[in-house]
């Protein structure tokens, strides 16, 4: 079964890769970037028919408990083959302590403190635009397989997010993702809620509050990590986005401090 699973995952991330990087159909009129590093909170909207997105970003994390962590180049990139599909294709490598704050993974705040990395391969699906008090909203399920370190179990996350984009240009976002987890022979549930509050400052410039919680179920020693954040980002042309988020940490079990800076390009 094991096995199988691994197949399945394999051949799942090459044909991921294969659209991602040729493309399907004809690109679509362009709207505003919307990229999934600016927030924990991942947007509720795909990179649109024949579009492409790529994101990268650097995270460092000062944890209460472990050492610091360093999670680059944290790249995602998103492929547009319909109006409402993407096709999602990434890489990340962690060093350091544990634990993430990008807005394409999830994981928690052990002490593990060996390097590793791993891709990630997904699709994300738009389930609903908004109407009236009707939310726009998006649904991504994504495969993390890792390529070095310590753990070579490939691992699930599934999120739903959804908000609304009022008349005077403010966002208010929320998400819930849901992934399985994997530490030292221990398997466990993860979960994470999110919401931010986004807000223009004229044509270009946009800041944002947001909070987000990193929790599990059924986990020797459990994870509560919460942060409270504030961030920004700025598009330099109508394709590409430049951000940084800095956020603290909530709880005794959560890392003091983190910052992360990184950019969007469409094309």
């Amino acid at each position: 079964m094991c096995n199988r699973a691994s197949h399945l995952l394999r051949w799942a991330a090459i044909a991921t890769a294969v659209v991602c990087v040729t493309g399907v159909g004809l690109a679509a009129e362009r709207e505003e970037l919307e990229t999934d590093r600016d927030s924990f909170t991942f947007a509720p909207t795909t990179a649109g028919r024949g579009l492409s997105i790529l994101e990268s970003s650097y995270s460092f994390i000062d944890n209460r408990t472990g050492p610091e962590t360093h999670s680059v180049p944290e790249t995602l990139l998103r492929r547009g083959i319909g109006e409402r599909i993407e096709l999602r294709l990434g890489f990340n490598y962690e060093a350091g302590g544990p634990g993430t704050v990008s807005g394409s993974e999830l994981g928690g705040q052990d002490l593990e403190t060996e390097d590793e990395s791993r891709v990630l391969y997904g699709t994300k699906v738009e389930t609903s635009e908004q109407d009236g008090w009707l939310p726009r909203s998006a649904t991504i399920v994504q495969g993390y397989t890792p390529t070095y370190g310590p753990s070579t179990v490939s691992t699930v996350v599934v999120g739903e997010s959804w908000g609304w984009r009022f008349a005077n240009g403010w966002e208010w976002t929320s998400a819930m993702r849901y992934g399985t987890g994997f530490d030292r022979g221990d398997a466990f549930n993860q979960w994470a809620p999110s919401t931010v509050v986004k807000v223009p400052v004229g044509e270009r410039w946009n800041v944002h509050a947001e909070y987000f919680g990193i929790f599990s179920t059924g986990k020797e020693e459990p994870v509560d990590a919460q942060f409270a954040s504030v961030g920004g980002h700025v598009l330099v042309t109508e394709d590409f986005e430049l951000g940084l988020r800095v956020g603290w940490g909530l709880t005794e079990s959560s890392p003091n401090f983190f910052t992360n800076v990184g950019v969007g390009i469409r094309y």
